[in-house]
């Protein structure tokens, strides 16, 4: 059932599938459907899990990749009921659990040591008591790291995961040398690093896709090919476009 303060949106240019929103609340974005398309899913993976999934769009996405089972978490309960809802309306129930629960804590229901992949867009902000935030309560919690931190999603992660499992996450790049300690903090091995840049004619990347395997073997990372959302005429690139499922005719 929709509520009367809800959207129901396309999930981009991916037929069929739903997604349920609220506009005063956090939506999925460009940084979301990053992690989904380019995290590492093979023919092995058999159970995933998203930490902090929101409304559910991560894992809506990742069932156009993979049969595998997939798992979210999300602390904060309105979201948890909106994810919960999208999964139900796309018929994937059998595919894709929700859980309303602490990152930190949801090992103790799940198991440890169980995911073959574990994927986060996690609060990109540091947060302290005389932090400005005009935010909702809710906003400043799926923005700001009050709930959990840095370090807290990646633990979570090392915790959940099998020996050579992969974990993904998008960030900012200013947070950058923070991700790669915590990643060595907690036996993730950073293997791909990608930039992604607002404009072709941008000299600095804000968003940062990440992916690392456990594992106590050092080196092997990889930078990928940088990635530019719009072109200058402030239009989507092709790579955006081919993201998105969008035809280049009416989007470009």
């Amino acid at each position: 059932m929709i509520k009367n303060n809800e959207v129901v949106n396309d999930l981009l240019g991916y037929p069929g599938l739903k997604i349920i929103q609220r506009p005063d609340m956090f939506n999925f974005s460009l940084d979301s459907t990053i992690l989904a398309y380019y995290v590492g899913i093979n023919k092995t993976t058999k159970k995933i899990i998203d930490l902090g999934c929101g409304n559910g769009y991560v894992p809506i996405f990742l069932s156009l990749r993979t049969k595998a089972l997939i798992h979210g978490v999300e602390i904060q309960e309105e979201s948890f009921d909106l994810a919960k809802r999208s999964v139900e309306l796309n018929n994937l129930t059998e595919q894709i659990t929700i859980y309303n629960g602490d990152m930190k804590e949801i090992h103790k229901t799940l198991g440890v040591a169980q995911y073959d992949v574990v994927t986060s867009n996690p609060p990109y902000f540091k947060y302290s008591d005389d932090s400005l935030v005009k935010e909702s309560e809710y906003l400043k919690i799926a923005r700001h790291e009050v709930k959990v931190t840095l370090n807290d999603v990646v633990h979570s992660a090392n915790v959940l995961l099998k020996d050579g499992g992969t974990f993904a996450m998008v960030h900012r790049v200013e947070r950058l040398m923070d991700i790669l300690e915590a990643f060595r903090n907690n036996n993730i091995e950073p293997k791909r690093l990608l930039f992604v840049y607002p404009k072709t004619s941008s000299e600095e990347a804000l968003v940062v896709f990440i992916e690392g395997k456990k594992s106590k073997k050092k080196g092997g990372l990889k930078i990928l090919p940088p990635l530019y959302v719009y072109n200058e005429e402030n239009k989507y690139t092709k790579e955006i476009l081919k993201i998105f499922n969008y035809k280049e005719d009416n989007h470009a």
